[in-house]
């Protein structure tokens, strides 16, 4: 068909349909749709520890003073909060922020 492998058709429509989806998805690669808000928490504790990782034996790394605003990710684990820097604060300890959107 117009001189151009059935092989070679395929692999631009796949190229094409993947395109439109990543279109359709606002810019993002498929998994990232969401709301466009960031999941950001203040602190509620005096002092906040933060761990290496999801568990109160796991080693304090650094701490967060009452009212700091953090970067987090949605993924809550044994009661310990993923930080976008990849460490982890006890959840009853923080609370997502009005503009926020931690699911």
């Amino acid at each position: 068909m117009f001189g151009i492998p059935v092989r070679g058709l395929i692999v631009i429509g796949v190229l094409g349909v993947a395109g439109a989806m990543y279109v359709a998805n606002g810019g993002k690669p498929l998994g990232e749709a969401g709301t466009g808000k960031a999941c950001r928490v203040t602190v509620t504790a005096d002092i906040l520890n933060v761990r290496a990782g999801p568990a109160d034996t796991q080693p304090i790394v650094s701490t967060i003073p009452r009212d700091t605003v953090v970067e987090a990710d949605r993924r809550i684990e044994n009661g310990f909060r993923l930080l976008k820097d990849g460490q982890w604060v006890n959840n009853d300890f923080i609370t997502p922020t009005s503009d926020s959107d931690c699911g």
